[in-house]
């Protein structure tokens, strides 16, 4: 067995302390505390940076923070909120993802993950720690299973998928609402079809409905940005 094969055994098996290695929930639990804790003092929800910080050390206690970025594998991309790896036996994409569309606190991240598992199960997050991504941002990381034989996804497809799922369209196609969640960012290059015939979203954006997340997108996406 090589030391990176080592490295990587002892820190899951360190993480199996946090409820059977489930670490998106207790990390949640961990931003929640900081924002209920921040808001009774301050009153305010702004507490995105405390939130990193505790989240940090709270992986580090937890042998869950993830030092040496070469055990994700291969770099593959970079897109507006992850920094991309092909693991090294090209089974998995590992995402580095630095919360950009968490706009004051995190606790929209960690329900935004559990919903994807929640309407995608096909492509669902497993989250297997923290790191800090090139930039130095601490991240959260996300593995997904790797697509095999995939193609992009055309709009029709795409649209129709998420009537298959009860989902519509609003503001002429630019997100999908079930009522309960808007999903955004739902194009082709984020939405796959497998040589298995089904379609994979594999990056998109949730928010409640009826909670800002249509205001929080646009301020917050280069894709929007880059349209104007």
């Amino acid at each position: 067995m090589n030391g990176d094969q080592t490295e990587r055994l002892s820190q899951e098996g360190e993480c199996r302390e946090v409820g059977e290695c489930d670490i998106l929930e207790a990390a949640s639990e961990v931003a929640r505390g900081v924002l209920e804790e921040i808001e009774a003092l301050a009153g305010t929800t702004a507490c995105k940076a405390v939130q990193l910080v505790r989240l940090r050390k709270w992986a580090e206690e937890q042998g869950c923070w993830i030092k040496d970025r070469s055990l994700f594998g291969d770099f593959f991309d970079r897109g507006s909120e992850n920094e991309v790896y092909l693991s090294k036996d090209g089974t998995e994409i590992i995402k580095l993802n630095d919360f950009r569309y968490s706009d004051d606190n995190l606790t929209p991240f960690f329900e935004r993950i559990k919903a994807h598992n929640q309407y995608f199960p096909d492509c669902a997050y497993k989250m297997t720690g923290f790191a800090e991504n090139r930039d130095g941002n601490i991240c959260a990381v996300l593995v997904q299973p790797y697509i095999d034989d995939a193609r992009l996804a055309t709009k029709q497809e795409i649209h129709d998928e998420f009537l298959r799922l009860g989902f519509l369209p609003e503001d002429n196609g630019a997100y999908y609402s079930n009522g309960q969640h808007d999903i955004f960012d739902a194009v082709d290059g984020n939405v796959l079809v497998g040589g298995d015939g089904h379609l994979y979203f594999i990056d998109t954006i949730i928010f409640p409905s009826d909670t800002g997340g249509y205001d929080t997108y646009h301020s917050l996406s280069p894709r929007f940005s880059n349209e104007k």
